[in-house]
């Protein structure tokens, strides 16, 4: 493993002459810095920032989620753990984002899309974006869109971009472990006390309401389906059929929580303009 892959020895980089140094350790102010960026032929631009640019949305929100659980997980190996798969996340979002601004020929900025952006602006996922709930229900959530995102990532590693193919097989790493531990806790609760059963069983059910827009959104049916389906099993649950809600958040369609979510991530840039981080 290098150390750009470990957030904590990236973070304590040394940077000669350089005080302030991006926070989540790649030491480079382009994350792509020495990737040949240009666009292959026969590769739509627009049509390849725009996955892009939603991918990176996904993981932004659902980061900027699992960092509220620190100081408030059922234990200090939890709270490291969801920090942790929250860093690997915003990774991704990093280099996604930076993919966007070269394929559309912008040039928008990580900071661009991350922080100049409103709500109606953002092509994430609803899931991402709905309030934590209990434990139990944080475990519903990650199960369900690290096995999609897998998915999604595992096909995307033979895309015709090269550069987006990279990102995806870093990310199927990381991915791999995020839906080890979601599986691994989902069994643990599922197959526990009958309280854990039951709120484990609630957050599976508070969830599937939104699977249709995941499946919509990209096609890895089978693939999702059958994870959650061994999953659910071997935990003792019920893997919940639900309608699916209208609109999609791909469409610009959100929940009232993503836009005080924003608020909160944005204000410190919004408030110091221009800003270094």
């Amino acid at each position: 493993m290098s150390d750009d892959d470990n957030a904590y020895l990236g973070l304590a980089e040394a940077h000669e002459g350089d005080e302030a140094h991006w926070a989540f350790g790649t030491g480079f102010e382009d994350p792509l810095h020495g990737t040949d960026t240009a666009l292959p032929p026969g590769v739509d631009g627009p049509a390849l920032a725009a996955r892009c640019l939603a991918l990176g949305d996904d993981a932004l929100v659902l980061a900027q989620r699992l960092a509220q659980w620190c100081t408030r997980a059922p234990e200090l190996e939890e709270e490291l753990a969801l920090a942790n798969i929250g860093l690997d996340l915003l990774g991704q979002t990093r280099l996604l984002y930076t993919r966007a601004g070269q394929a559309d020929g912008s040039g928008r900025s990580e900071d661009d899309y991350a922080y100049r952006r409103d709500a109606d602006a953002f092509r994430n996922v609803r899931l991402a974006e709905l309030p934590n709930g209990d434990f139990a229900h944080c475990i519903a959530r990650l199960l369900v869109l690290s096995a999609w995102r897998l998915a999604v990532f595992e096909q995307l590693a033979a895309a015709p971009d090269p550069v987006l193919a990279a990102v995806a097989a870093k990310g199927v790493k990381e991915l791999t472990y995020h839906r080890l531990y979601a599986a691994e806790w989902t069994v643990r609760l599922g197959d526990g006390t009958e309280e854990s059963h039951r709120r484990m069983q609630q957050g599976l059910d508070a969830v599937a309401p939104y699977l249709d827009e995941l499946l919509a959104a990209e096609d890895v049916r089978e693939q999702l389906e059958g994870v959650l389906r061994q999953v659910a099993d071997s935990a003792g649950l019920v893997l919940p059929r639900a309608v699916g809600l209208p609109g999609t958040g791909r469409d610009g369609d959100h929940t009232e929580h993503l836009a005080p979510l924003l608020a909160e991530l944005q204000s410190v840039a919004r408030a110091n303009p221009g800003a270094t981080w």
